[in-house]
């Protein structure tokens, strides 16, 4: 992972953005961007609660709709950024999208499959690898979760809700944010 954040922070700052708003609509708040020559083609947020479907992550719509601007299922010299570590299931969606590279904000030690608890975008048995940045804004990113989780389990009272299914962390090897 590398730890030179400053020409990612500003796109990571607008996958903040689509995470917030993900948030204020009761969604766990995880946003992405993907950027292609210097201009944003895809948003995403979490949309999970809202669309009662699984599959309805930040990364998978924002790859969605970049591919749909694009006009191909290829993106190619494009950089997806997402304020969370992805899931197994995104992971093998920036891959089959050939995705040039991915840079997220918390790791997720649970779930996480760019470095965490798996490394399917950089598996080299794969016909494709993703260059991966990981801790961009790592700070602002977990913080934004906890804070959501924390309000969701005192919303819900004592015996209420279990743990988050996401706990994240900030990662080993890049603390600055």
């Amino acid at each position: 992972m590398s730890c030179d954040h400053g020409e990612h922070e500003g796109w990571l700052r607008l996958a903040l953005e689509e995470a917030r708003s993900a948030e204020a609509a009761g969604d766990v708040p995880v946003g992405a961007v993907i950027v292609h020559d210097g201009v944003v083609i895809g948003r995403g947020q979490n949309r999970v609660e809202r669309l009662r479907d699984p599959t309805a992550h930040a990364e998978m719509l924002a790859i969605r709709e970049a591919c749909a601007a694009l006009g191909y299922e290829r993106l190619d010299g494009a950089t997806l950024y997402v304020t969370l570590e992805p899931c197994a299931m995104c992971a093998g969606a920036i891959v089959l999208a050939r995705l040039h590279s991915l840079v997220y904000g918390a790791a997720d030690p649970k779930t996480g499959a760019c470095g965490s608890l798996r490394d399917i975008v950089r598996d080299n048995r794969l016909n494709h690898q993703v260059e991966v940045t990981g801790g961009v804004l790592s700070e602002s990113c977990s913080e934004l979760l906890k804070d959501f989780f924390r309000e969701k389990r005192s919303a819900s009272g004592p015996g209420g809700a279990s743990s988050p299914a996401v706990e994240p962390r900030l990662p080993e090897r890049c603390e600055s944010g």
